[in-house]
């Protein structure tokens, strides 16, 4: 029986019959509904699956090694940027190995929907020597994560499994396998590979180096890589994960006439690549993302002229690829379908009617003219929105945290009277180092955590940060007669803007904490929250 899911549903089931037994992730899009499935899965909270949302990606990614270490299987779940976060296990963990399967997917989002870049995962996993999976379809996906966690604990290393917008959010019909039961507790035999100090780290780096062959036969047997030769050798087509996708789209009726390698398994099957290489005129490599295969035959090849792609200018450099660019690519010379923009009224997104975000911002507006332009400081959720019209509030948006160490690098150089504006969600993954920097170093910055009690952004998760802020900051050091609280409503505006006003004057590290609700949240969540505050404080 076929299951309607979206890919990232079909990544969550696979990994629940695959026997897992707990999920570590951060809410990010396009990964976020991943471990929302396992969280809602009848059978997961059967088989007791630990399914709570991490404080960031870095502790859900050594979370997940402990589960790992202890001989169970595991997953971890995050976002392109999110990996970032996480890199410093992720590279560390390749080099120290695993005991029970642990799987790291990460959701890139070609274009931008949601993110600050177009980073492509696979660059993460070539750099840390860890073998890569990349699903074409729903049903390969959730195949794939059977295969993954044997994979991992055949080799004993992390395996990355990337996915992309287009295939997370977009539905298929898909087949499920029997489930797998869950490992037992079996501690590993040798703990000093987990302990890296350098002299343990270095016979571990060597292992992992010397892994390269046996990670390249198993790409060369690999079930997701296939190759195909046909009639007509003036063009080959290398197609990567849900590149596949578009070509096949173009190509289904006339694939006799083209010779096509398709990889989903990395380290790429040199002997695969090779045999398609030697046997056309010219190469077409079609891959979501950045030109890595395309750059590797280069390398692997001194005929890298007969290779075409994003290099060329055959396929666009930045964005999705779509159906149509392959086929132009193809020499199919589809025509290209009117932009969105033509066909209907753009309209920027907004925050929600009633959002005490905007009541907080109509307070920062006000105080400007008198502190001066260019000095607010903004971090990465709803709030966002502060950065563009109607409200045109926020200068600078970079990563999870960076509001407030820039308004601190800033008041460093001189700035007077610089804002960090951040949620409570954000402030607890990234920004409690940051103001403990600040505190250290009395810093005349004033902070602003805009507390909706949620990860709003991506779908209203839990907080972790849910009425613990003032005791975090309090332990951190804030002085307790500038950390204040501020209900952003529009009866409180001049009562919010005089606290706001005091608060930036003082010539060291204040923090205001604007406390209301997001309004999509539902009564009884509300209520939740409210005994939730109550109990904490």
């Amino acid at each position: 029986m076929k299951n309607l899911v979206l890919g990232n549903e079909a990544l969550a089931q696979g990994a629940i019959d695959a026997g897992i037994s707990g999920v570590y992730a951060y809410p990010g899009t396009p990964s976020t509904e991943i471990t929302e499935y396992i969280q809602k899965s009848k059978i997961s909270k059967e088989l007791g699956i630990h399914t709570s949302w991490s404080v960031n990606e870095k502790t859900a990614m050594e979370a997940a090694l402990g589960m790992s270490y202890s001989g169970k299987r595991s997953l971890t779940v995050m976002k392109h940027v999110g990996l970032n976060v996480a890199s410093d296990v992720f590279m560390n963990m390749a080099v120290s190995g695993i005991n029970g399967g642990l799987v790291v997917v990460v959701a890139d989002d070609p274009s931008m929907h949601s993110s600050q870049n177009e980073q492509d995962s696979r660059y993460y996993g070539k750099f840390a020597k860890v073998p890569i999976l990349e699903p074409s379809n729903q049903q390969e996906a959730y195949n794939m994560m059977h295969y993954a966690f044997d994979l991992s604990e055949e080799t004993q290393l992390p395996v990355l499994i990337r996915m992309v917008t287009r295939l997370s959010h977009s539905r298929s019909g898909v087949i499920f396998k029997e489930r797998r039961a869950q490992n037992g507790i079996q501690l590993p035999i040798n703990t000093d590979r987990f302990a890296l100090i350098p002299s343990n780290a270095r016979k571990q780096y060597d292992r992992l180096v010397d892994k390269k062959d046996m990670l390249i036969k198993a790409s060369e047997k690999s079930p997701f890589n296939k190759l195909g030769q046909h009639k007509d050798r003036s063009l080959g087509i290398i197609a990567c994960g849900i590149g596949y996708n578009y070509v096949m789209e173009n190509l289904s009726e006339d694939l006799e006439y083209f010779s096509l390698l398709k990889i989903s398994q990395y380290p790429i099957p040199k002997k695969k690549v090779k045999k398609l290489f030697e046997d056309c005129d010219e190469v077409l490599v079609v891959e979501e993302g950045y030109p890595l295969v395309e750059e590797l035959l280069s390398d692997y090849f001194t005929t890298s002229s007969k290779v075409i792609g994003k290099m060329s200018g055959d396929l666009p450099l930045t964005g999705e690829l779509t159906p149509n660019n392959v086929a132009r690519a193809i020499g199919l010379y589809r025509k290209e379908p009117a932009a969105v923009s033509d066909l209907v009224v753009g309209r920027a997104p907004q925050l929600c009617e009633g959002c005490g975000h905007t009541d907080l911002f109509n307070v920062i507006q006000e105080i400007l003219p008198e502190i001066g332009q260019k000095k607010v400081f903004g971090d990465i959720g709803c709030y966002a929105l502060g950065a563009i019209a109607p409200l045109n509030t926020i200068n600078t948006l970079i990563d999870m945290g960076a509001s407030i160490t820039m308004a601190k690098g800033a008041a460093d150089a001189g700035i007077e009277n610089a804002i960090a504006v951040i949620g409570d969600s954000t402030f607890t993954h990234s920004g409690m180092t940051g103001l403990l920097e600040a505190v250290n170093e009395k810093s005349p910055i004033t902070v602003i955590i805009s507390d909706n009690s949620t990860v709003a952004m991506t779908g209203a998760q839990p907080s972790l940060a849910t009425g613990r802020l003032r005791n975090i900051c309090l332990g951190i050091g804030v002085p307790p007669e500038h950390l204040k609280v501020i209900v952003p409503l529009k009866k409180n505006f001049k009562q919010n803007l005089q606290v706001l006003r005091n608060e930036i004057k003082y010539k060291g590290v204040s923090v205001v904490i604007s406390e209301r609700p997001c309004v999509r949240l539902s009564r009884d969540s509300k209520q939740q929250i409210k005994e939730k505050i109550a109990t904490l404080n």
